[in-house]
């Protein structure tokens, strides 16, 4: 059988990986990955995938730097052309991206098996791109690979029973890929060495949400330069999120870090005393790793850890952040519950892709 994947950013390459490794050791399975170019990226070097031990895609239609319409049209256009070129028996989607939708677009057309994996998350947040393509590409799918109980709870609530398509617990893929980095990442880590033995948090910020709203961002950065008196703070600072920081001539106490790499945040992350985020990956990368986690938006797709207290979403008030920091070394939660699977999300869906031969 052919299986068909569809990338087009480096942590959707990461998930792919954990299927990508499973098919190459099955009998009888090919696959063939295409990059969209969505998020053009240029650590995406030959390095990223040596290092990464990732598959490099055979064909990269380097669509970016678009608006939506337009970037999601010629990638239906270059997907379309691809897949009538292989004739693939399934077509596998990752996340919520453009690249996402429009891979299972493309499929569904032309009549191809859709799996979407990381199906059915919510933040029911209409506003969110992310909210729209989650549940289009869930509603034009055969197979909805879920990595929780609750995933599939609303596809329930949304009436799932009643299309025809099937639905599969499959585990999280960023479970199985924290715990097989996780085994080189002390190696490949280039600057975590440097704050192992500080008592750190560590700080994500880029959601557009908080980004683009200057007064969310001012009373999370007001949270942020209060808790510097505490915590060192380790702020891996993106590009975007910096730019918007320095147009407002808004002040940290504190100096953040460049970006870094996957091993890098792997390390950084196992040794901080919590994190602080509005990412949506890196809340399920503190739970996987046994750290307790604030989230800075609103609402969160990942609400079993919230309901478990492995979570506390606070939105971007400075009070209630910083509530949420005195209280967590309080918390006591357990790790040790099973609420992705375990790492065993790739097996289970390459048991079930079998079943399309």
């Amino acid at each position: 059988m052919k299986v068909f994947t569809v990338v087009g950013a480096r942590p959707q390459f990461v998930k792919a990986a954990v299927v990508s490794r499973k098919i190459k050791e099955a009998n009888g399975v090919e696959e063939v990955l295409v990059h969209t170019g969505q998020h053009f990226d240029e650590k995406m070097s030959n390095i990223f995938f040596t290092e990464m031990e990732i598959p490099k895609p055979k064909y990269n239609l380097e669509i970016n730097s678009l608006g939506h319409g337009a970037m999601t049209g010629r990638m239906l256009e270059g997907l379309e052309e691809l897949m009538q070129k292989e004739n693939p028996d399934i077509v596998l989607v990752y996340g919520d991206t453009n690249s996402t939708i429009a891979g299972a677009l493309a499929a569904k057309k032309l009549h191809i098996n859709v799996g979407h994996v990381e199906a059915g998350l919510r933040s029911f947040n209409m506003k969110m791109p992310e909210e729209v393509n989650r549940i289009l590409t869930d509603r034009i799918s055969n197979v909805l690979y879920c990595p929780t109980q609750i995933a599939i709870n609303n596809l329930n609530n949304e009436g799932y029973q009643n299309i025809d398509c099937r639905i599969l617990k499959s585990g999280d893929v960023m479970q199985d890929a924290a715990y097989f980095y996780a085994k080189y990442s002390e190696q490949k880590a280039e600057v975590a060495h440097q704050y192992k033995s500080e008592k750190y948090v560590l700080v994500t910020l880029h959601r557009a949400e908080n980004t683009d709203d200057l007064q969310r961002l001012s009373s999370i950065i007001e949270a942020l330069n209060q808790l510097s008196t505490t915590y060192q703070i380790v702020l891996p600072l993106h590009p975007r999120t910096k730019k918007i920081i320095e147009q407002h001539n808004l002040v940290l106490n504190f100096l953040p870090i460049d970006p870094v790499g996957y091993f890098d945040m792997i390390e950084i992350l196992k040794h901080a005393q919590f994190v602080m985020t509005d990412s949506g990956g890196l809340q399920k990368e503190a739970f996987f790793f046994k750290k307790s986690c604030i989230t800075m938006r609103d609402q969160t797709e990942w609400v079993e850890l919230i309901e478990h207290g492995f979570n506390t979403l606070t939105g971007a008030n400075t009070n209630n952040i910083l509530e949420a920091a005195n209280n967590i070394n309080s918390a006591q939660p357990n790790f040790d519950i099973d609420l992705y699977g375990k790492g065993m999300a790739g097996d289970n869906i390459l048991k079930d892709l079998i079943s399309f031969a």
